[in-house]
C-alpha cells in the first residue's frame, strides 16, 4: 500500500505532503481543483514519461516522492533480478531537472523508466474512465476469465515456448528462403568449383610453367649460346681454361715471394675452380636440353587454362584462385549441410508445436471451466447495482494461431434488459453499465489475484444515487483485503470512505495552487453535505450528510 505522497513544485503544487491509510480512502474536489494533478503525480512515481510543463517553477527542480509499504507483495525476487536493495519500506522518488532531464530511484538507487514501470504493476492500479473502455478489448477480457482460471503461469510457461517456437519458425523460413534462392547459384558454384579442381592448380606453378616455357620457346637459341659458350671455354689453344692455367702457372711461379702475390694466386685458382664449376654446369644443360614440341604444347596449354581462370575470377595469381577454390567449397558444403539443419529444425518445429498444443488445452480447458463462474458472478453484484436482468454470453471459437495466451479467440457478448439480443460491451453498453461492470470486475479480481492499491478515478459515471450507495458497499467490501481509493462527485461513494481527502484551490496574491486536506469527522459532514446541496449548505442537507456517514 501506499504510505506517504511528497510533491513539490509539480503543476499547480508547490509543496505538498500527505500520508495515507489502508482501507478506503475517498478523494472529492470541485472540477479543476487539482485531482488529475494528483493522479499525474503518482504517475509520474510509476513511470510515467515527464515533460517541463510539469513544474510549476522552471527555474528549480521536481521531486515527487511516494512511500510504499510492501512487505506482503513477494516481491524481493524483482528487486534482486533487478540488483536492488529491497526494503519492507521501498521510497521510490522521481526528479525532473529544470534541463528538462528525468532521474528516478528506488530506495535510492538509481533505475531506469522501464524497471519502475516494472514495478509499479506490483504496486498501484489506476483505474481510470479510459481503462472501463478497454473492457472491451479481447486481450483484457481474456486476463479476467485467465485470473478467475489461474492460468497466468501455464500461460507464463506457454509464452517461453511460443518464443522458441516463433525463433525457430524465424529461422527455418531464413533457410528455406536462402535454400531457394542459392538454387541456381549452387549449380554454377559447383560448375565453378569442379573447373578449378580439374586445373590441378599447384601454389607456386604459374612460375615454373612461364619459366618452362621461354626454355622451350627459345630452345634453338640457348641451345647454340650454350654450345658457343662451351667452346670458348674448352679450346686447346685460346681457350679460356687454357688461358686461366696459363695464368695460374704464372702466379704460382711468384705466389712465394709475397703475401700479396699468394692472395692473387689464391684467387686466380678459386676463379678456376668455379668456372670449371660453370663450364660442367652449362654441359649439364646442354645434354638436358631437347627440342620438344609436344612439351610446349602441354605447358603452354596449361599456362593459358591459368590465364583464362585468372580473368574469369579477376585475379593475378594461382594462389588468389587457390583462394577462390577453398571458399566454392566451402559455400557449397554450407548449402550440403543445409538440409541437415532444416531437418533438425523442423524436427524441433514439430515438437513446440505439440508442446503448445499441449499447453493450450490446459489453458482452454481452464476457461471452459471459469467462463460460467466469472459470468455467475458478475450477474450477482450487478443485479446488486440496479442491472437485474443482465446476461452474458462468453463463447471460445477454436483457432489454429498461436496466440500470446492460447489457441483461443474469445466473444464476449452482453445484454442488459430481457427481450434485447446480446451484443458487443462497446455497442450496447451504457457509460454507467460499463463503470458497473468494471467494478464488478474489480471486486471478482481482488478474490482470485493479489491486486495492488486500487484507485478508482470518477468511477460512479453515469449512476444513480442508490446504485452510487452499492458502488461505495463494494469498494468497500474491496477494502478490507487491500488498499483503496476513489475520486468521486458522489456523495453516497465519498460517505463509504474510512478517511476522506478534499482537493481545492487557494489564491495568494498573484498565484494559485492545488492543495490536498484530510478532513476531520466534522469537516467531512460539511463536504458531502455540500456535495448533496452546492456551496449553500441546507440544514436538510447536514442531516442528509450525517445519515450518510452513519
Amino acid at each position: 500500500m501506499i504510505t506517504s505522497l511528497s510533491i513539490k513544485n509539480y503543476a499547480l503544487i508547490e509543496k505538498l505532503t500527505i500520508d495515507f491509510s489502508k482501507g478506503f480512502s475517498i478523494i472529492t474536489g470541485e472540477t479543476g481543483a487539482g485531482k488529475s494533478i494528483i493522479l499525474g503525480a503518482i504517475g509520474l512515481v510509476l513511470g510515467k514519461r515527464a515533460d517541463l510543463t510539469s513544474l510549476k517553477n522552471k527555474e528549480e527542480k521536481c521531486v515527487i516522492e511516494a512511500h510504499f509499504e510492501i512487505s506482503k507483495y513477494n516481491l524481493k525476487e524483482f528487486f534482486t533480478a533487478n540488483d536492488l536493495d529491497y526494503e519492507d519500506e521501498t521510497i521510490i522518488r522521481r526528479e525532473i531537472l529544470p534541463s528538462g532531464k528525468s532521474r528516478a530511484f528506488i530506495n535510492d538507487s538509481p533505475v531506469n523508466l522501464q524497471e519502475l514501470q516494472d514495478l509499479s504493476l506490483f504496486l498501484i492500479d489506476i483505474h481510470s474512465q479510459q481503462q472501463t473502455q478497454e473492457l472491451s478489448d479481447e486481450n483484457v477480457q481474456f486476463k479476467i476469465i485467465d485470473a478467475i482460471a489461474a492460468n497466468f503461469e501455464t500461460i507464463a510457461v506457454y509464452q517461453k515456448v511460443l518464443k522458441a517456437y516463433k525463433s525457430d519458425k524465424s529461422k527455418l523460413n531464413a533457410l528455406l528462403k536462402k535454400q531457394s534462392d542459392s538454387g541456381k547459384e549452387q549449380e554454377y558454384n559447383t560448375f565453378l568449383v569442379n573447373e578449378l579442381i580439374s586445373a590441378k592448380l599447384k601454389s607456386g606453378e604459374q612460375e615454373e610453367l612461364e619459366a618452362d616455357f621461354e626454355k622451350l620457346n627459345n630452345v634453338e637459341i640457348i641451345k647454340e649460346s650454350i654450345d658457343k659458350s662451351l667452346v670458348i671455354a674448352n679450346e686447346e689453344q685460346f681457350g679460356v681454361f687454357h688461358n686461366l692455367n696459363e695464368i695460374k702457372a704464372s702466379l704460382q711461379k711468384i705466389a712465394l715471394f709475397s703475401p700479396e702475390y699468394q692472395t692473387i694466386f689464391d684467387r686466380i685458382t678459386s676463379v678456376a675452380i668455379e668456372f670449371d664449376d660453370v663450364s660442367k654446369e652449362l654441359q649439364n644443360c646442354s645434354e638436358k636440353l631437347l627440342n620438344d614440341p609436344a612439351q610446349l604444347e602441354i605447358v603452354s596449354q596449361k599456362l593459358q587454362l591459368i590465364f583464362n581462370l585468372q580473368k574469369k575470377h579477376q585475379v593475378t595469381s594461382v594462389d588468389e584462385l587457390l583462394q577462390i577454390q577453398a571458399n566454392l567449397e566451402n559455400t557449397l558444403l554450407e548449402l550440403d549441410n543445409m538440409d541437415e539443419e532444416i531437418a533438425v529444425l523442423s524436427k524441433a518445429i514439430e515438437e513446440k508445436t505439440a508442446e503448445l498444443d499441449r499447453y493450450s488445452e490446459t489453458i482452454n480447458q481452464n476457461r471452459i471451466k471459469a467462463i460460467p463462474v466469472l459470468s455467475n458472478q458478475l450477474i450477482a453484484i450487478l443485479e446488486t447495482l440496479g442491472m437485474p436482468n443482465v446476461r452474458f454470453k462468453m463463447e471460445l471459437l477454436p483457432s489454429e494461431t498461436y496466440f500470446q495466451n492460447g489457441k483461443d479467440e474469445l466473444q464476449f457478448l452482453f445484454s442488459a434488459n430481457k427481450g434485447t439480443d446480446f451484443g458487443l460491451l462497446k455497442k450496447v453498453a451504457s457509460g454507467g453499465e460499463m463503470s458497473r461492470i468494471m467494478l464488478a470486475v474489480k471486486a471478482i479480481l481482488a478474490k482470485y489475484s493479489k491486486l495492488p492499491t486500487l484507485i478508482f478515478d470518477e468511477i460512479d459515471t453515469g449512476v444513480s444515487g442508490e446504485i452510487a450507495i452499492r458502488m461505495g458497499e463494494i469498494m468497500k467490501e474491496m477494502s478490507t483485503t487491500m488498499q483503496i481509493f476513489a475520486i468521486t462527485h458522489l456523495p453516497q461513494i465519498a460517505a463509504k470512505g474510512d478517511s476522506h481527502f478534499k482537493v481545492f484551490k487557494s489564491t495568494t496574491d498573484d498565484d494559485t495552487q492545488s492543495e490536498l486536506k484530510l478532513l476531520s469527522q466534522e469537516e467531512r459532514v460539511i463536504e458531502i453535505a455540500q456535495m448533496l446541496s452546492g456551496a449553500v449548505v441546507s440544514d436538510s442537507a447536514l442531516n442528509h450528510a450525517k445519515a450518510l456517514l452513519n
